[in-house]
Order: structure tokens, then sequence, then C-alpha cells
């Protein structure tokens, strides 16, 4: 499942929907991304997270669909939001379910690694010293990398 959304999301209720009545679960793997009151060392008063619509959304089901592939889940959560966030938000779920805790693992790290580098997504970072858009990280790029030549 994607949703791209501005609202905020509540993270027990929707990683509890993963397992929720399939008692064929094992395992329930989830990583919440945050806004970080500092980031190369200027303290941020709020980010700002754009998208095209559409777009965003296919890139993210085209992510989801290779995980998918690559490992037996029972289900997959991608949840992203956009708009203005202040230090401490939640930025971004994923999640995956799986009758094992290693598919679970590595599909959950496979989906934000991913997400990282492949979803259209823009963040202007807010600072004393103004605004700032931010590129994805060189250990982004690696991390993203190292799942090209794993492909479980």
């Amino acid at each position: 499942m994607i949703r791209v959304q501005r609202e905020d999301f509540d993270y027990g209720k929707e990683v509890a929907a993963l397992s929720d009545g399939n008692t064929g679960v094992g395992g329930v793997c989830a990583f919440s991304g945050l806004v970080r009151e500092m980031a190369a060392g200027s303290e941020i008063k709020s980010m700002t997270l754009e998208h095209y619509p559409g777009m965003t959304e296919k890139a993210l089901a085209e992510i989801e669909a290779e995980a998918l592939r690559r490992w037996p889940l029972e289900k997959t959560l991608i949840i992203h939001r956009y708009g203005r966030l202040e230090p401490g938000d939640q930025i971004v779920l994923v999640a995956a379910s799986s009758a094992h805790r290693d598919a679970a693992f590595d599909a959950c790290r496979f989906l934000i690694d991913w997400l990282k580098t492949k979803a259209p997504f823009w963040k202007l970072e807010e600072s004393d010293q103004g605004g700032q858009w931010v590129d994805a990280k060189d250990s982004d790029n690696t991390a993203h990398d190292r799942w090209l030549e794993k492909k479980d």
C-alpha cells in the first residue's frame, strides 16, 4: 500500500495493520524517518517536501513492486508526507510483513534505501542561513547501489 499525504500518520496503527488477522505473519519490520533539528551543522527550523502527484505514486509503486518481487512478503506499506514539517515530525514510514523475519528486515531496508534515491521528492531545509535544497547524499547512493547486486 502506498500513500502520499500532507497529514501525519499513527505509526502504531499503521504497523499493526500489516499483521492484523493474518496468523501467517511471523515478522513485521518498520522504519520511520523524522525531521532532524540539525543538518550539516545548521539548526533546521523546518523542512518543506514537494512532489509531483501521479509521478511520485508511480515511482513508489515501482519500488514496492520490486520489493514484492524479491521477497516473500505478506504486505508492504509506504507512507510519505509532503508540505511543511518541523523538527520531530514524521516524514516517512516504510514497513514489510512476512512469514519470516529476514524477508521483512531486508525488504524494509530496501524500501527506504531505494525511496531515498528513486522517489521524486524535493526537500527544502530552512535554517538561520536561509533555505537550501537538499540532494541525496553519497551514503544514500551507496545504500541504493548495494541492492543492485543483491537480488534474493
